[in-house]
């Protein structure tokens, strides 16, 4: 599978061929769903919590005695039914994190990449190396290509002028080869990889 090669400027640096296994598989919105929702869970905090009978101050004493009262039987005033008093089955401070075999998110990460493929949002650079770190000068260049809402992954590690000319651009995420995932694939339009990341993406996903 041919891809054109262009560099920021929009100017053609040949072509690379694209492992059709990895850019090529009939995407799976199942799968896709699947991998974004185990990555927002790991993401979740879980550091909500409600207090207990045992987490809620107050005297131990029983409020009055067992009979002869015409009222209901108590024996704490902590209890849920009084104000102040304990919440029962309330949420408590856990994890979110939940498995997903190895093998469904390497197919939902080769169904991402395919998706942008076949929708032709998917742009492979030679290099994101630049001279001129200005933030205004990388937007008229994105300007130019047409990219208000895009993912760009580069090298193993991020050219440092790259990073700081698109770091307060609306809508760029710049992530290195092996940050690359499906929920950021899927939130932006367009797909931008380096020469780099995609020979390292194929070695990752073959």
């Amino acid at each position: 599978m041919k891809c054109p090669v262009i560099d920021l400027n929009n100017k053609k640096h040949g072509e690379i061929d694209l492992d059709e296994t990895v850019f090529g598989v009939a995407p799976r919105k199942d799968i896709l769903a699947r991998m974004v929702n185990w990555q927002l869970a790991k993401r979740r905090a879980g550091t909500h919590k409600t207090k207990g009978i045992s987490d809620v101050s107050g005297t131990t004493r029983k409020p009055y005695r067992q009979k002869g009262t015409g009222r209901a039987r108590q024996g704490s005033l902590r209890s849920p039914q009084f104000r102040g008093g304990a919440v029962i089955f309330g949420p408590v401070v856990r994890s979110h994190a939940h498995d997903l075999p190895k093998k469904v998110r390497k197919l939902a990460m080769r169904s991402a990449l395919s998706a942008k493929q076949r929708d032709g949002k998917l742009v492979v650079l030679d290099s994101i190396a630049v001279v001129s770190a200005k933030t205004a000068e990388m937007a008229k260049r994105f300007e130019k290509l047409g990219w208000s809402s895009v993912l760009i992954v580069g090298g193993a590690e991020i050219d440092t002028n790259f990073r700081r000319a698109t770091a307060n651009l609306i809508g760029v995420d710049v992530l290195p080869q092996q940050g690359a995932n499906v929920y950021d694939i899927l939130r932006r339009d367009t797909l931008v990889l380096t020469r780099d990341a995609v020979q390292h993406l194929e070695a990752r996903l073959k």
